[in-house]
C-alpha cells in the first residue's frame, strides 16, 4: 500500500514537472546600480608613465573607471581623479621595441631587409590612455598610462557614457596683485599649428613642471588655470608652441640597417617664450628636438623640458644681470 501511494508521489510530480512551465528566477537591480555597473571598468596590468602626483614614472598597477572618476593602485602607491575634475581623455598607442637598445643594434646590423622582418616580429604594440584634469586650485594636469592592447580605446568608450563634467568658470588672472619672486607660470601648450598626439602634448607639459620645479633659485611653478592671486603673481611666464611633429618609426630604423641611427626618428618643432612680469625680458626662440628610442613619446617630451628649462635658466640669468647693470629704476613723485 505505502509503495503505491509512493509511486503515485513520484508519477504526480513527474506530470507537473513536465507539463508545467519553468519560470526563470528574476532578480531587481537597482537603476542607479545597474548603471553604474554599465560604465565600470577595470585593467589589472597597467603602467604609469607619468603625471600623477606621488606615484613614480613606469610604476606597475591596476586602473578603475567608474562613475566616480579614476583610481590607480600600484604596489607602493594610490591615486584617484574625481570624475569632475576630468577635463578629456584619448586613446593612442605606440609600437615597443623589445631587448631595448641591444636588440636594436643587433637588428640593424641584419642585411639584406631582415631588420625589418625581425622589428616587425619582435615588437608589440601599447596603448596609451592620457587623462587630463584639473586639480583644486584649478591648475592644468595630464597623465599617461600604457595598457594592454585595445584597451585604450574601450577605456574611452567607458568614459564616453559618464555624465558630461559641468565646468566651473574660474579667473585664473593674477590682477593687481603682489609678484612673488623666483616663481614662474607655465602656460597650457598651444598645439593649433602642428597635430600632435595626445600622449605627447600632456607629457611635454609635465616633464616641463618637473624641470623647472628642480631648478635652483626657483621657489613655486604654477601651471595653467591655478588661481595664483593670494599666492602672489608669478615673475615669469613660460609659453609653448609647437610648429611642427614627425613621428618616428621603429620598423624604418631597423629595416635601414646602421643609417637607421639617424633615420625614423620622432621630430618636434616649437617656439619658446619666456617673459617676466615687469616686461622688461621677452624672449622668442624656435627649437628643435629629435628623439629615438623604445618610447619615443616620453624621450621625446623630457629632451624638450630640458631644452627649454636650460633656455629658461639662460634667460633669467641674462635679465637678472641687465636689471643690474640698469641699476634701480627711480622712484615717481608722488
Amino acid at each position: 500500500m505505502v509503495n503505491r501511494i509512493v509511486k503515485a508521489l513520484l508519477l504526480l510530480s513527474t506530470h507537473m514537472l513536465v507539463n508545467e512551465p519553468i519560470v526563470a528566477a528574476q532578480t531587481t537591480v537597482h537603476p542607479v546600480i545597474a548603471e553604474a555597473q554599465a560604465v565600470a571598468w577595470n585593467s589589472p596590468n597597467v603602467q604609469h608613465v607619468y603625471g600623477l602626483p606621488n606615484v613614480k614614472a613606469n610604476e606597475k598597477g591596476s586602473l578603475t573607471v567608474n562613475t566616480d572618476g579614476l583610481k590607480f593602485t600600484g604596489k607602493s602607491s594610490h591615486s584617484e581623479i574625481p570624475l569632475q575634475s576630468i577635463r578629456a581623455v584619448s586613446a593612442g598607442n605606440q609600437r615597443v621595441e623589445l631587448w631595448g637598445l641591444k636588440g636594436r643594434i643587433l637588428r640593424m646590423g641584419i642585411p639584406d631587409g631582415g631588420g625589418m622582418v625581425a622589428a616587425m616580429l619582435l615588437q608589440h604594440k601599447v596603448d596609451m590612455l592620457t587623462v587630463e584634469f584639473s586639480d583644486r586650485n584649478g591648475g592644468y594636469h595630464g597623465v599617461v598610462f600604457d595598457l594592454p592592447a585595445n584597451e585604450a580605446d574601450r577605456a574611452v568608450q567607458v568614459f564616453a557614457k559618464m555624465p558630461a563634467r559641468q565646468d566651473e568658470t574660474k579667473d585664473s588672472a593674477c590682477r593687481d596683485g603682489w609678484v612673488r619672486p623666483n616663481t614662474v607660470l607655465v602656460s597650457a601648450p598651444n598645439w593649433d599649428q602642428a597635430k600632435v598626439p595626445a600622449e605627447y602634448r600632456t607629457l611635454v607639459y609635465e616633464h616641463m613642471i618637473d624641470r623647472l620645479r628642480h631648478m635652483k633659485g626657483i621657489d613655486r611653478v604654477y601651471r595653467d588655470g591655478e588661481t595664483a592671486a593670494q599666492q602672489g603673481c608669478p615673475q615669469y611666464t613660460v609659453g609653448l608652441s609647437i610648429t611642427g611633429f614627425k613621428p618616428g618609426s621603429s620598423v624604418q630604423r631597423a629595416w635601414t640597417g646602421p643609417i637607421g641611427m639617424f633615420v625614423g626618428t620622432t621630430q618636434m618643432v616649437f617656439d619658446a617664450t619666456i617673459s617676466d612680469a615687469s616686461g622688461k625680458l621677452n624672449l622668442h626662440k624656435e627649437t628643435k628636438a629629435t628623439m629615438r628610442g623604445e618610447t619615443e613619446s616620453t624621450n621625446v617630451a623630457d629632451g624638450i623640458a630640458k631644452k627649454l628649462a636650460k633656455q629658461f635658466s639662460t634667460a633669467r640669468k641674462k635679465g637678472a644681470e641687465s636689471n643690474l647693470a640698469r641699476g634701480p629704476e627711480p622712484e615717481r613723485a608722488s
